[in-house]
């Protein structure tokens, strides 16, 4: 398709007046009269069963309403909470009930919620609930968890395993006994706490003799929390309203229906009122699930000429708790583990392991950040390996443009890509042999600069609905309504609810591209089950690869129609009208014709249209493309670890990403600048740290550090344009470009500046604390 017009158009987004000025509605700001306001009460204990719930001091407490626990609420559940198939359908897993009922798993877990007239009253009269816990061993760790005799967290599956499941394609022993050379390491993927600028809310509203309920969640995904709640409090699904408004970020952390969704459903059914839950920083790092704590040991297989030739990973997974609704979901990352090379075989193994921790699910990424670290670590290691510059071994590897469209071992087929053009302008822009006399010169002074490389693809546009209902167990498409009123103003509705992206905006440069309506009179509506009551919501990075083409596609069919009626109101052959700009002419005579305002005043008098055809200008598309999209880049960081106090500054980060035509390059860039802070945290600050015991310690912003404006450099972005040739639009995806992409940067730049230690991996976060004791293990002593 070519770009033109509003398609390509750095064009400000809509969303952020009322975002930036504080005007936006989030799910606190929304007014009801009789509200009640829920607290929940969390588990202390790691792993305890529980004895008793004395309430009774409780509910005499002022503004208390009700008191409800696990018991009380059982019975009412129609079912436990959902887990999806995500690639391992034979896992073992617990029923999960939104609210602990004889024993907890977790510090975080609810056991019981208190109803009052204010949120400080239900706060107060929680602390007077006495629960009597018989406290059990708690085991956090991965490997310790599997260990013969350590404590079992669900009694009924026999031990803390969930799967132990192989992705394996080619002659792994061949590829090793080919090998000149072999390396073993352990990569660890820290757990991470998602920070939204806005942790979740819910409010509830249940109108009894109309059996009907309407949900405001701070949610990714309103249609599926619609369908959940339906099937688990027994209320038909039409008459379930879910309306997603300001989200305030998400990174995948909104993605679950979670616990408080239920309970305060749950609750309005009960008390006949509205009900509010909003949650607490505090609440919120314990509580909303958290992303990664996997454990990658690898076994490399290569030719000294630095051909990678077989890898041997094994991915193990800490689930926490339970098995959360999409938590396999991060067993992709196998699947993926490729990355952008060639090679002969691939024997893969994936392990999850139940532990005393909050549950693990989908954050930022899911799966190919982890496989991205692993890859592009794997590159470095092999470079290292046999004196071979990184980015010679990464040529040598490359899948090449002539071998696209390139399927994988593991079957996977990337739709296009050049990933050798993206390196080649990314290595131009930072001056890549200067840079390495620099750093050569720098080390002679005492400085140590390193350079670290990521040639990364991504997986975007989860979508083929065939695919992934075998996969995930989900058929998932894209969807679109496009409609253009009497007035010639036009309303979008999609399926995806956008928690920062910018869908508002760039939708509507879709819609006016196709039909010619200005921009500014297309409305975007989103994330409310009753506008738009199908729909597979926003996660993956698939948003516009799937429900920006079914706009594309519902524009088209509507400028088709347009046509038509224009070549009825011409008194002309419909062959010999065309359609542009918003209006519809005979051929050669484009000063006689009809606007797309005039074609749809006639659209709704239907006395003025062709005989036989409906009134309206309306169409609706459900997208299902034939595969998946592939993104690609080359980021580049430069760093300097201070040899007196271990600290790390990046001291440049140029990055070239290739996300197929972009819509808006504003937007584009907008998003990987916050992915790339994003990455930058986990290879340096951010952190989940549990004790022995359970107790998560860095529950706090003081505790669990965040990049800030200081710790980022200015970017230097560039672009490629590789269309995707599985949708029209050409497009790709890039919301989770920029994560994927540079936590593996920063590392192998990292590493590459200690390697005058003699450093050749570090477990992130690389904090100075750790890099400072690598460089003086021996001393301060250089190889």
């Amino acid at each position: 398709m070519a770009i033109s017009q509003m398609v390509g158009a750095s064009v400000k987004r809509r969303e952020d007046p009322r975002l930036v000025t504080g005007t936006g509605s989030y799910v606190d700001d929304i007014a009801q009269t009789a509200v009640v306001h829920m607290h929940v009460i969390r588990s202390s204990e790691a792993h305890a069963r529980i004895l008793g719930i004395e309430t009774a001091r409780a509910k005499e407490a002022d503004g208390v309403i009700a008191i409800f626990t696990g018991k009380d609420l059982k019975p009412e559940f129609g079912a436990p909470l959902p887990v999806t198939v995500c690639f391992v359908p034979d896992k073992k897993y617990p029923n999960h009930y939104p609210v602990a009922i004889d024993k907890v798993h977790y510090v975080g877990e609810p056991v019981a919620i208190v109803l009052a007239s204010s949120r400080a009253a239900a706060e107060d009269a929680g602390e007077r609930i006495d629960i009597k816990y018989e406290p059990l061993p708690a085991v956090t760790d991965i490997e310790k968890a599997i260990e013969k005799g350590a404590p079992i967290l669900h009694e009924e599956l026999g031990s803390n395993l969930s799967y132990d499941t192989k992705f394996a394609a080619g002659d792994i022993e061949a590829a090793f006994k080919e090998a000149d050379i072999t390396i073993k390491q352990r990569l660890v993927q820290q757990r991470l706490i998602p920070i939204a600028i806005e942790p979740r809310g819910v409010l509830a509203d249940y109108k009894t003799f109309a059996n009907k309920l309407t949900v405001w969640s701070s949610t990714q995904i309103p249609h599926f929390v619609k369908v959940w709640l339906a099937v688990i409090l027994g209320i038909p699904e039409s008459n379930v309203r879910v309306v997603a408004p300001e989200v305030g970020g998400g990174f995948g952390s909104k993605i679950r229906v979670y616990p408080e969704e239920i309970l305060t459903a749950l609750a309005s059914r009960k008390l006949g009122r509205p009900v509010k839950w909003i949650e607490d920083r505090s609440e919120n790092t314990k509580a909303t699930h958290h992303g990664r704590d996997q454990i990658w040991d690898v076994e490399i297989a290569a030719k000294k000429d630095g051909t990678v030739l077989g890898l041997r990973p094994t991915q193990w997974l800490n689930l926490g708790g339970y098995c959360s609704q999409f938590g396999t979901f991060q067993v992709l990352g196998m699947l993926v583990a490729q990355g952008a090379y060639k090679m002969k075989a691939f024997d893969g193994r994936a392990v999850g392991v139940f532990t005393n921790t909050t549950p693990t699910d989908a954050y930022r990424g899911a799966g190919r950040p982890e496989a991205t670290y692993l890859i592009e670590r794997v590159m470095d290691l092999v470079a290292r390996e046999t004196g071979i510059d990184p980015v010679e071994v990464r040529r040598k590897n490359f899948v090449r443009v002539e071998d696209q469209p390139f399927t994988t071992l593991l079957g996977l087929t990337y739709d296009s890509g050049d990933y050798t053009i993206t390196l080649d302008k990314a290595l131009e822009m930072v001056d890549y042999k200067a840079l390495r006399r620099e750093q050569a010169e720098k080390r002679k002074q005492g400085k140590y600069i390193g350079i670290g490389l990521s040639t990364y693809i991504e997986i975007c546009g989860l979508g083929p609905a065939g695919a992934t209902q075998a996969a995930v167990g989900v058929s998932l498409w894209g969807m679109s309504v496009v409609n253009v009123h009497f007035t010639g103003k036009a309303t979008v509705i999609i399926g995806s609810s956008p928690h920062g992206q910018g869908h508002e905006t760039t939708y509507a440069q879709v819609a006016s591209d196709v039909l010619g309506i200005p921009v500014e009179d297309i409305d975007v509506q989103h994330g409310d089950t009753a506008i738009g009551p199908m729909g597979m919501d926003t996660y993956g990075s698939r948003s516009t690869a799937l429900d920006g083409n079914a706009v594309h596609i519902s524009s088209m069919k509507v400028q088709e129609k347009a046509r038509k009626i224009a070549a009825h109101l011409l008194e002309a052959a419909e062959g010999d009208v065309v359609y542009e700009n918003g209006k519809a002419f005979v051929k050669g005579t484009p000063s006689k014709g009809v606007t797309i305002q005039e074609i749809a005043v006639a659209a709704f008098q239907t006395s003025r249209l062709p005989k036989g055809m409906e009134g309206g200008l309306e169409a609706t598309t459900f997208f299902d493309p034939t595969n998946f999209v592939w993104p690609f880049g080359a980021h580049i960081a430069v760093v300097e670890v201070d040899a007196e106090t271990g600290a790390t500054k990046i001291l440049r980060y140029v990055a070239v990403d290739d996300v197929g035509n972009r819509i808006n390059p504003m937007v584009v860039d907008g998003q990987l600048h916050g992915g790339i802070a994003q990455g930058i945290g986990q290879a340096l600050f951010e952190e989940a740290v549990y004790d022995e015991s359970g107790q998560l310690r860095t529950g706090s912003l003081v505790d669990y550090l965040i990049p800030t404006a200081s710790d980022v450099p200015s970017y230097e972005l560039a672009a490629t344009v590789t269309p995707s040739p599985v949708n029209p639009l050409g497009t790709k995806g890039v919301g989770e470009a920029g994560t994927i992409a540079s936590t593996p940067a920063v590392m192998n730049a990292i590493v590459d500046a200690l390697e005058p230690f003699g450093v050749k991996d570090i477990d992130m976060p690389a904090t100075p604390q750790k890099l400072w004791a690598l460089m003086h293990r021996n001393g301060g002593t250089k190889r």
